[in-house]
């Protein structure tokens, strides 16, 4: 798997891609994040809408006050056998 930061100039603004290059899925994948909040997908490559295999993260994420890879918060997915995912931040930490 390989995950990167596609910044904006407006925080709001930065989409976080994971490409899972593997032929099983990855449950519980973790990446680090510099903020905290609320996360949703918005891509999914094997969604049902582009006749994947429809797994993915359907809900909210919450990130989690736990570092990884050297970032303070860190979200826990859902990783499509050979698909990427676009996660975009909803809200800020509270």
């Amino acid at each position: 798997c390989i995950s990167f930061m596609r910044k904006s100039g407006v925080e709001e603004e930065t989409v976080y891609i994971v490409c899972n290059f593997a032929d099983e899925t990855r449950e519980g994948y973790r990446i680090g994040l510099p903020n905290g909040g609320e996360y949703v997908e918005i891509f999914n490559s094997q969604d049902a809408a582009y006749e994947g295999w429809n797994i993915g993260n359907d809900s909210v994420l919450h990130a989690e006050q736990k570092t990884m890879h050297g970032r303070d918060y860190s979200l826990r997915l859902t990783l499509p056998p050979l698909g990427v995912v676009y996660l975009k931040r909803l809200t800020a930490a509270k």
